[in-house]
């Protein structure tokens, strides 16, 4: 298993951070390698990426979610990986911090774990939702429920 781990400050409050993250639909904006992200309910989604030049689909389960605090998933079929997003306020706005395991498949996702593209493109990714999430006045939406244990007890507006 391959493990990422990686933060950046964005210059606007958690709120609006978290709320644009919740807007999974929309990470092909900010993701490379990332196709298409279908939202199927609210604790379950549909991922297409390319990664090495292959095509990849995978379900995720999101296992706990808190507003403005984390977001937690873990793979339920296809390509093997989990993690977490914690949202911390700052003075300057809100850290973000992406921790990510994965199970490499084939030698060139092996190979670029090893030499650590991995960690490049999820820090590349954070530049890039940095630019998306401070460039707009207000997020393109939100979920704002909350998940435990992989089962919402608290539905959230979406808007």
């Amino acid at each position: 298993m391959a493990t990422v781990e990686k933060s950046i400050d964005v210059a606007v409050p958690v709120s609006v951070a978290y709320d644009q993250w919740t807007q999974f639909e929309q990470f092909p904006q900010f993701m490379s390698g990332v196709v298409d992200v279908r939202q199927l309910d609210d604790n379950h989604v549909h991922w297409t990426a390319e990664v090495g030049g292959e095509r990849h689909e995978w379900d995720a389960e999101i296992v706990e979610q808190k507003p403005d605090r984390v977001i937690a998933w873990r793979s339920t079929r296809g390509l093997d990986n989990s993690g977490r997003v914690e949202f911390e306020p700052i003075d300057s706005g809100t850290r973000v911090k992406v921790e990510m395991d994965y199970e490499p498949e084939g030698l060139k996702e092996k190979t670029g774990s090893l030499l650590g593209f991995d960690t490049g493109q999820v820090g590349d990714d954070l530049d890039r939702f940095k630019e998306l999430v401070e460039s707009r006045e207000v997020p393109t939406g939100a979920w704002r429920g909350t998940i435990e244990s992989g089962d919402v007890v608290e539905g959230g507006t979406t808007y």
